[in-house]
């Protein structure tokens, strides 16, 4: 069944706009938003949608969550940016915070995702020449494959994706890249005595949403404290509360001698980010090694503070642990042949089109448009549902029924 895939010359004006005056380095859905509140968001023509994207797990806590957005005026109209030249009260108070939050000695504020990567893989060698006594410039940094953990030189350095990597070259090295979820591999590379780090995601969101097997981290990370090598969990997109507990880590009790984290950290109102360890490991940093003019900026301080204590008093961990349940099986009980595999933890999910047109998932993500729910394929054949934590039992069903009407498309 074809779609009708013609928009209005209003929406078009926009996408014309930004096709002429915005780089080319994404290639969105053809819709264009304005409004967003909750699980739901509104074009420029007034059409709803659910959002099953979430600014890929930014707005955990929901489209402008009012305690977040209130934070936000309070202190914009106070004070947003000192640099970490001065001290700042809410500097302060947030990192006595979240530090208290999470259960480490220390935090470093960064702003995006991959500053935050980039400040831990920084931080895990001068740990590694100054505490573990690797030669210097002899670091390495075991990866996984199917990784994605942003796009910068240094990260797409260890990308195993062409698309993130191919034409950048030259690449940074110090990285050894095994398959995901095989501790064979792990113990092999960590064999090498110049290894400092281990770098992985508890559950591959851009991959596809891959959820390891059970006990795959707590034996990653017994055999990295075996080899005094640092367990870096990048929980920027599985973090806070997203799989159903409040770090996808804290599923098999794993606590990260680096925690990454990013994203929900402002519930999608501006770019925040933080790295976390304990003394041991932050200390081996000192002043004019690593720095951001606006990392841990006052604005940023109050609304990561506001963002955190939404998703503990609003048990948004547990919220996503049932939803996520009842969704898949909700999505199971619709037996499509198009749909080979669903997958997910918490509220990450992801299904695998199965199809002999090799555009079948972007098809059906036009469908899911078309109908009032918005999602985004990745890797081809795999669309990821995601949607804002604060998404009712009702508003699950409404969108599993846009699900099984789009999914006529493929038949």
């Amino acid at each position: 069944m074809a779609i009708n895939n013609s928009i209005s010359e209003k929406t078009a004006l926009y996408i014309q706009t930004e096709e002429l005056y915005g780089a080319h380095n994404y290639h969105p859905l053809p819709v264009v938003l304005s409004k967003g509140k909750g699980s739901l968001v509104w074009d420029v023509e007034g059409k709803r949608f659910f959002d099953f994207l979430s600014g890929y797990s930014a707005v955990n806590q929901g489209h402008c969550h009012p305690r977040i957005i209130s934070a936000l005026i309070e202190q914009a109209q106070q004070l947003t940016l000192t640099s970490r030249a001065f001290h700042s009260d809410k500097m302060a108070s947030y990192t006595q915070y979240i530090t208290k939050y999470f259960g480490y000695e220390k935090v470093l504020p960064m702003n995006t995702g991959v500053e935050a990567v980039e400040t831990a893989l920084k931080l895990a060698r001068k740990w590694g020449y100054k505490v573990k006594g690797v030669p210097s410039n002899t670091a390495k940094i075991i990866t996984v494959e199917g990784n994605f953990h942003g796009r910068t030189i240094n990260v797409v350095s260890f990308s195993t994706d062409p698309a993130a990597k191919n034409g950048f070259g030259p690449f940074v090295q110090g990285y050894i890249t095994i398959p995901y979820n095989d501790l064979s591999a792990l113990k092999d590379a960590l064999q090498d005595s110049a290894v400092v780090g281990f770098l992985v995601e508890p559950i591959q969101g851009e991959a596809g949403v891959l959820v390891p097997d059970d006990g795959y981290l707590r034996e990653a990370y017994a055999l990295c404290n075996a080899h005094s090598v640092l367990f870096i969990a990048d929980e920027v997109q599985t973090g806070l509360c997203r799989t159903g507990r409040m770090l996808a880590c804290d599923h098999e009790g794993v606590r990260p001698d680096i925690l990454i984290l990013g994203k929900a950290l402002s519930g999608g109102v501006l770019p925040i980010s933080a790295v976390l360890a304990d003394d041991r490991v932050m200390l081996s940093i000192g002043p004019g090694e690593h720095g951001s003019t606006y990392g841990g900026n006052p604005l940023a301080c109050a609304v990561a503070i506001a963002a955190l204590a939404v998703l503990e008093e609003e048990k948004l961990d547990k919220r996503a642990q049932e939803l996520g349940e009842y969704f898949r099986e909700k999505l199971r009980a619709i037996h499509h042949p198009a749909v080979e595999t669903i997958r997910g933890k918490g509220l990450l999910n992801a299904i695998v089109i199965k199809h002999k047109d090799p555009q079948a998932a972007y098809t059906l993500c036009l469908a899911l448009m078309r109908n009032g729910l918005l999602a985004k394929p990745t890797h081809g054949d795999k669309i990821r549902f995601a949607p804002p934590l604060v998404i009712s039992k009702g508003e699950i069903d409404q969108a599993v029924e846009i699900i099984k009407v789009s999914l006529d498309v493929l038949t």
